[in-house]
Order: structure tokens, then sequence, then C-alpha cells
């Protein structure tokens, strides 16, 4: 079954609530409208009820089923409670006049109403940078138990061919910590995305054939990844031709139970993943979805300024998937 299509059987009449902080862009109310008319969540936008409104009109927009708060009008009780959750979470870090201020800005206010379970994800980033949507999520909902980065992953879509690339979006560089623990969140995107996750961790080395620091990287953090995974099919460092390939895996990786059969592929920092995805993506014909963002507590995606009606249509159907 075509990604999607499972996503959507999967979230189908369950309710999930998607809140959308941008709520004066066409772009998000015809995703939203679309959503809610397909029962796949209950999208709610923050913003000028009126503004809000006039726009969907102007561009024939039915928003009968979609949700709209004004974020600055809210009773004084419902900020007050959301005032308080941020400063017991942020633990004295955040006191209360920066916490009203903070709820004044439609990002934090949307990360707060997650944090606070009133909806179950959040989905950014149409008219703000990445920072604006990623940053609040780290302040208040923060990372899951155990996990100190989030990551950026990209599920690589063409025809029946599915994959996992990690991180492609967030980090700057990673160490061999770091890299390990985007290799076990990978894993368990994969799964939740119907991929049986066999994960190759990357570099241009294969199992010694070349050595310097970022080779030693990549071994370690394979050492690093299997202890904390041992369940899952993890290995490298492998180049990307003995992960992908079954005879050059045979030839340069013989035993593994990754090389020539991965599906997820983890790499070393942020610059090679990103122009590994793209040219995927421009060359190779795939389908780029995402960046979904793994590690976090509760689900908050970002979208690229560039997205169209139809990318934010996906990520919201993703977030909610994420969401279960």
């Amino acid at each position: 079954m075509d990604l999607f299509e499972s996503m959507k059987a999967k979230i189908n009449g369950k309710n999930i609530k998607i809140v959308f902080p941008e709520g004066d862009d066409v772009r998000i109310l015809g995703a939203a409208s679309r959503l809610a008319t397909d029962n796949l969540v209950a999208p709610i936008v923050l913003g000028d009820e009126a503004e809000i409104m006039q726009l969907a009109d102007d561009n024939k927009i039915d928003m009968s089923q979609v949700a709209i708060i004004d974020y600055l009008k809210q009773p004084a009780d419902e900020i007050d409670a959301m005032v308080a959750a941020i400063v017991e979470r942020r633990n004295g870090k955040t006191d209360e006049a920066k916490a009203r201020q903070w709820l004044k800005d439609p990002n934090y206010f949307g990360t707060t109403m997650v944090y606070m379970n009133k909806v179950d994800g959040m989905v950014s980033g149409a008219n703000h940078p990445t920072g604006d949507t990623v940053r609040p999520a780290l302040q208040i909902i923060k990372t899951k138990p155990g996990v100190k980065l989030i990551s950026g992953a990209f599920i690589m879509q063409r025809d029946d061919e599915r994959y996992l690339f990690a991180d492609c979006a967030i980090n700057i560089e990673l160490d061999a910590a770091g890299m390990a623990e985007v290799a076990v969140e990978s894993a368990a995107t994969a799964r939740r995305f119907d991929i049986d996750p066999k994960v190759a961790l990357l570099s241009f080395s294969t199992k010694g054939s070349a050595k310097g620091e970022m080779v030693t990287k990549v071994q370690e953090a394979t050492k690093l990844a299997q202890e904390k995974d041992p369940e899952t099919p993890i290995d490298g460092e492998l180049q990307f031709d003995a992960a992908f390939v079954p005879s050059v895996g045979a030839k340069k990786a013989p035993g593994s139970k990754v090389a020539g059969n991965a599906n997820v592929f983890v790499f070393p920092e942020l610059q090679s993943g990103n122009i590994g995805y793209k040219i995927a993506q421009r060359l190779g014909g795939f389908e780029a979805i995402g960046p979904i963002l793994q590690g976090l507590n509760q689900p908050v995606s970002d979208l690229s300024r560039g997205a169209n009606e139809e990318d934010v249509y996906k990520v919201a159907i993703i977030t909610a998937t994420q969401a279960l």
C-alpha cells in the first residue's frame, strides 16, 4: 500500500487534533480544510478569526469543520493555566512574565497546547524559519527520556521503494553518541512508517578500508547504537554502495546483516545528509517526505517555507501518525 494511504487508514476517524499556528497563510487553511473534510485530523488554526475567515472566503476555502483560536484573545484563566504549565516545565529557567510574553507568539502558544495535551501535535514553518518551530518544542516539550538530540528524517519513496535518511535537517555536527542516537531513533521512525529497519551508518570507508577521525567516529557510533538497540540490525561503517548494493555489500562487508540490504541510512553529519537526500530527490526521482522530527516527547513538525498546500496536508498526516 502507498505510504500515505497506509497512514490515512491508521488515523481515519481517530479525531487526532493538530494545531497550525500560521492561520494567516492560505496554504495552511486549504490543507486544514481538506484534512477535516477527509476525516483525517481535527484541525485547529491560530489567529484572528475575522481575518482567517476573510482569507478563506477570498480563496473559496470551506472552514466549517476547522476550529479557529485567537491566541491573543483567550480568557485570563486559560492563559494563567498555560503560564503555570510553562513555568513549572522550565523549572526556574523561565519566569511568569517571560511565559506570558511567549504565549503572544503563535508557535509558543501552539507548542504549549501540545505539551498540555490540548492537542496531539503541531505543524508549523510555512512562514517561519526552522528555529522558530524547533526552539519552543525543545524548551517546553523537550526530548524523550534518554534522548539528548532531536533530528530530522526524510522518508524517500519511489514506486514501491521506501527508505529513511537521517539526520538531514537539524544537527550540523554529530559526535559518535549523537550519531548512535539518531540511528536508534531512525529505526523507531522507520517502523512507524511501515519500514522494517536495517540501519547503515554511512562513511567514505567500509570496515576499515580508510582511516581517520571521521571513520573512527562512525565505528564508535555503530558500537553504541548496537548496544542501545541490540534487536535491530545496525551496522557500520559502510560506504553507500556497500550498504545498498547486495553484490558490493557481500564483497566489502561479508557476514553483515545490513550490508547490501540497508533501508535506513544514517549520515555522519548534516552536510552529507542534506546533500544526499536532495540528490536522491532530484536525480533519482524519489519523493522526499519530511523532515520528520525525531526524539521529541510529543510530535511537532517543521514545514519548508517553500511548501505548497499538498505538502502541508501530507506533513499533517505524518504528524498525526506520530501521535498514535
